[in-house]
């Protein structure tokens, strides 16, 4: 497999579930400004989107949208359980809180990068963002993970679009649930893999 990223990007999610699965993949890195990868490739011509993430499959077949991939490769290590097994309601709230995450909280974020939103207009996004990250701080008051003590998909997604709050200046204090669930997430081995990983990708691409 082949996963195209850019450090720091929503890609970051299924690159920690891939390491948490311990598939074998390479990271390719997308430049967005120029639309080229770092290996030259014209990247609209994989993902007409033209937005990360992208998985090529070793068919050749391209995955793309987050939520989608991040099922996928739950799907390839099924004993790993990062997506509950079976078709019972525990599958299907892990599939709601990761439809929420991405809906109401990546999206959210995601128009907080645009520097022509109008104050007003970015006052009220964070509004909007910060009602809903208070929702998630509220279910997880007695557990460490959305799900409850097993770490799943949802959790590299979460906690990937909530490392985005410095940057774009959106205050998370007060959300303690919510801090201590980024801890224990930033704590797993995987996660500091990912990380470091991109952050080596990023000064090596720069």
């Amino acid at each position: 497999m082949k996963l195209y990223l850019s450090p720091g990007a929503c890609s970051l999610a299924p690159h920690i579930v891939l390491r948490e699965l311990g598939i074998a993949f390479e990271p390719e890195v997308v430049h967005l400004a120029t639309g080229k990868t770092a290996n030259g490739e014209d990247f609209r011509a994989l993902n007409p989107k033209g937005y990360v993430p992208a998985l090529a499959l070793d068919d050749g077949e391209i995955l793309t949208e987050v939520s989608v991939i991040l099922q996928y490769l739950a799907a390839q290590r099924p004993g790993a359980e990062l997506l509950p097994a079976g078709n019972g309601l525990e599958y299907f709230r892990c599939l709601e809180t990761l439809a929420f995450v991405s809906t109401e909280i990546h999206k959210g974020f995601s128009s907080l990068f645009n520097a022509k939103l109008e104050p007003a207009a970015r006052e009220a996004t964070v509004e909007r963002v910060l009602k809903r990250v208070a929702y998630l701080d509220e279910q997880l008051e007695d557990r460490t993970y959305l799900m409850g003590e097993a770490f799943t998909i949802a959790d590299a997604y979460l906690y990937t679009v909530l490392s985005w709050a410095p940057m774009l200046k959106v205050n998370l204090g007060g959300l303690s649930n919510i801090a201590r669930f980024r801890e224990a997430v930033a704590a797993r081995p995987a996660v500091k893999e990912a990380l470091k990983a991109e952050t080596e990708l990023r000064r090596s691409n720069s």
